[in-house]
């Protein structure tokens, strides 16, 4: 049996809406072992469900053992794929599945022209998915973190001059603006579009809007603060984006944000706050987290290689 092969009875098949709840339990236990708690919630199982490319690896019992998918919000060359495989007796699912994601991440690059790269996370206790990926031809790029913070947080004293409060539905064209504006400025960003954003984060899906925040500054929308349902099985209040605009940075408009954020989490019933935040990120927002008594409770490894490898 080679690496792309699995085991003899086992095989593949497309993912279906009804695996939902047993992808969230596969998806938990892995993150039981790698990070020590759950970091996944029903909506990314729906949103990587609606990606690109899924499909499971399924025991000779018909019990999934691995699941793999890719995702792509918008249409750039690039694809990041993830692999997770059950801690008990799922381990032979890992290659077969990498090598399935890295065939039709290859096909969607010639549909493309030939261009295109794959990138792949792992956590760096994970050894088995590294070596993997690095047989695979992989490299390492850099690190994530992800940030959490135990709520009540530390009090953060008023930003002169800057107003928050939660957004509003007229508001949501500008609020997306902001956010595109403003991750342009970084590497790793792809431009999805307003409607698409709202696709993916907005119509149809679960959303405290309470928990969503714009910052003024002279009656000028400054900076945003997108949550999402992330964590909500922790009660942990999730923020997915936070922006400012270039022209304001550097005057505690992000630092405004996450007070109120924090405030309305702990007034919601969560008992914690997370984010992710990357390393290499120009604007230094680690510093900015970090500032307000955030900690990494683990780092991320990047990996990244050509699609037609």
């Amino acid at each position: 049996m080679s690496d792309d092969e699995l085991p003899e009875g086992w095989s593949f098949r497309p993912t279906r809406d009804e695996d939902a709840g047993d992808l969230l339990a596969l998806v938990h236990a892995s993150d039981m072992t790698a990070v020590g708690f759950a970091d996944f919630a029903p909506e990314d199982v729906a949103e990587a469900l609606a990606g690109p490319y899924s499909t499971v690896a399924v025991t000779a019992a018909g019990a999934i053992a691995g699941w793999g998918y890719l995702e792509n919000p918008g249409t750039a060359p690039r694809d990041f794929l993830e692999v997770y495989v059950h801690p008990e007796g799922g381990r032979p699912a890992m290659r077969p599945l990498l090598a399935r994601m890295l065939a039709e991440a290859a096909r969607r690059a010639h549909e493309r022209g030939g261009e295109g790269t794959v990138r792949a996370g792992a956590i760096p206790v994970e050894l088995p998915w590294i070596e993997s990926l690095t047989a695979a031809g992989f490299e390492f790029v850099k690190q994530y973190a992800r940030m959490q913070l135990d709520l009540p947080a530390p009090a953060v004293d008023p930003v002169p001059g800057v107003t928050v409060r939660p957004v509003r539905e007229a508001d949501m064209a500008e609020f997306f603006e902001v956010l595109d504006v403003a991750f342009r400025d970084t590497p790793d960003y792809q431009p999805t579009g307003y409607d698409r954003w709202r696709e993916r984060f907005l119509d149809g899906h679960r959303v405290r809007l309470d928990e969503w925040f714009v910052a003024e500054v002279d009656g000028t929308m400054a900076g945003i603060l997108q949550s999402s349902e992330q964590s909500e099985a922790v009660d942990e209040g999730w923020v997915k984006h936070l922006a400012v605009r270039a022209e304001f940075r550097k005057r505690g408009v992000g630092r405004a944000l996450l007070a109120a954020a924090f405030a309305r989490y702990l007034a919601n019933g969560r008992v914690s706050a997370g984010l992710g935040v990357d390393l290499a990120n120009p604007t230094e927002a680690v510093r900015l987290y970090t500032g307000v008594g955030m900690r990494a409770a683990y780092q991320a490894n990047i990996y990244e290689r050509a699609a037609l490898g």
